[in-house]
């Protein structure tokens, strides 16, 4: 049976270059090195370390054992340190994915309420929607926020439990000192030689709904950078050398912006909390529950 100590060592002996090196990272004798080498090798019965008087170097077979076997220690470490903290100190621990804006204005009130009502460690991971889908299906997240177009939704999937709690119309974000920022309405057609600023995702769900209504209107919108900084976006706006398409409570308000409605109808950009559709931990469902207590479900 393949042991952590010997997964270590192959590690320690790539990383370090030698078996004496390596011992002392790990603080082993040079045999116990050697030792568990052999019993890996014998194991998987082939070559995994060549040995000449420079030191010591992975075989082929070795780099692409080695790689699999940094990702298991990664994992053991993770796993460990749950446990130890739920040992010690009786919590419960929670990774949330998000996205920027909606996580920085919400999750933090909701953590706070979530650690008073129970003892519970929450670990946020910001990510837009699509890898916070990813992370669920690996198992590497219990419960996330991501947002959608509610017309075109992407994220339907039956392994997994979308609660809905914001739904807001799309606007056009402009500087606040540039032609457009008085406007009532912003009629779409009259930005077709404007830039704009759009996700490094191109199926992200304003890039999809920006894409379709100017292909209705007889054009493409012209990328000037795809980022997905919220102070970047907010930065080239501001400075009038781009748009972009937003919701109002993704508006950073410290930037000089206009939101405006388009005379376009967009549709709806829909936040939900997301999780697994078994076994769910408590604390998400309190967590669920909270945030829709911050954040009541509504038409913008």
């Amino acid at each position: 049976m393949i042991q952590p100590q010997q997964l270590r060592v192959l590690v320690a002996v790539r990383d370090h270059g030698s078996l004496t090196a390596a011992a002392r990272a790990l603080g082993y004798g040079v045999p116990t090195i050697t030792h568990h080498l052999a019993a890996l090798e014998r194991h998987f019965k082939v070559q995994l370390v060549e040995r000449d008087r420079s030191g010591a170097r992975l075989t082929a077979l070795g780099t692409v054992f080695v790689a699999e076997a940094e990702q298991i220690l990664i994992r053991l470490d993770q796993a460990e340190r749950l446990v130890t903290t739920q040992r010690d100190l009786g919590l419960a621990t929670i990774r949330v994915g998000t996205f920027a804006s909606i996580g920085s204005q919400l999750l933090p009130r909701a953590i706070r309420q979530l650690g008073a009502r129970m003892q519970v460690k929450v670990e946020v991971v910001e990510a837009e929607p699509t890898d916070v889908v990813e992370l669920l299906h690996a198992g590497d997240l219990h419960a996330g926020l991501i947002y959608d177009s509610a017309d075109d939704p992407a994220f339907t999937s039956p392994d997994l439990e979308l609660t809905v709690l914001l739904e807001e119309d799309y606007r056009v974000l402009v500087a606040r000192d540039g032609p457009c920022a008085d406007l009532p309405e912003i009629d779409l057609a009259e930005l077709a030689d404007a830039d704009w600023v759009c996700s490094r995702d191109e199926n992200e769900a304003s890039d999809r709904v920006l894409r379709r209504a100017c292909h209705l209107l007889g054009f493409q919108p012209k990328v000037l950078m795809r980022t997905d900084d919220l102070n970047m976006i907010h930065g080239l706006v501001a400075e009038g050398l781009g748009c972009t398409l937003t919701t109002l409570s993704a508006v950073d308000t410290r930037f000089a912006v206009e939101p405006r409605p388009t005379v376009q109808e967009l549709g709806l950009r829909r936040t939900s909390f997301v999780h697994g559709g078994s076994a769910v931990p408590p604390a998400v469902v309190e967590l669920q529950q909270i945030l829709m207590e911050l954040l009541p479900r509504q038409q913008a």
